[in-house]
Formats: structure tokens, C-alpha cells, sequence
């Protein structure tokens, strides 16, 4: 899996050390997410460990087609619990990552 030269958030911007952090990381890395996670009224933070995989872009936007700026694009964290799961995570303003 590459890295992408620049990571970055469409309309914010990540804290410079969380991109240092980013592109200093090599697979196999083992690193501690923490996120935020807001529903409704309701907030809490969640936390997941595991063995990083890669950084990439997740590309989304709406289902019809229309101009390409209308496509949001945004930091995936990828990697591997201890348990074995697979997982990612979309980068934002509230997450938190550290190397272990």
C-alpha cells in the first residue's frame, strides 16, 4: 500500500505533528487510534490498536454525476488489530494517533 505525498483534510486542517507522525510511519508499526464519535446528543471516544498497514485516500461524494469538486477525498488510516481484524480509519480534526 503507497502513502500519499500530501495528507490532508478537504475543509480543515490536521495538526502538523499528526502529519509528521503520519509519513514517519513504516508497516508493521504498532499504533494507537483515538476518535471522537458523536451521535445524535450523545459523544465518546473510541480506541483501537493494531499494526499499521498504509495510509491512503478514501474518495467519496454523491451518487450522481457531477463536477469533480464536488467529491470529498479524505486520510485512511489502515490497520491490524491484535485480534487479527482488518480495519480503517478516516482521519478528521478529532483523532488522535500515536506510535507504541
Amino acid at each position: 500500500m503507497s502513502s500519499p505525498e500530501k495528507i490532508l483534510l478537504p475543509t480543515r486542517k490536521l495538526e502538523p505533528a499528526l502529519v509528521d507522525l503520519l509519513k514517519s510511519l513504516k508497516v508493521g508499526d504498532r499504533i494507537k487510534v483515538v476518535q471522537k464519535v458523536k451521535v445524535g446528543g450523545k459523544a465518546w471516544t473510541a480506541e483501537a490498536v493494531g499494526a499499521f498497514r498504509g495510509i491512503n485516500y478514501l474518495s467519496t461524494g454523491v451518487t450522481t454525476e457531477r463536477v469533480k469538486e464536488d467529491d470529498i477525498v479524505v486520510p485512511t488510516v489502515h490497520f491490524t488489530k491484535d485480534n487479527g481484524e482488518m480495519a480503517s480509519i478516516c482521519l478528521d480534526e478529532h483523532t488522535a494517533l500515536s506510535k507504541l
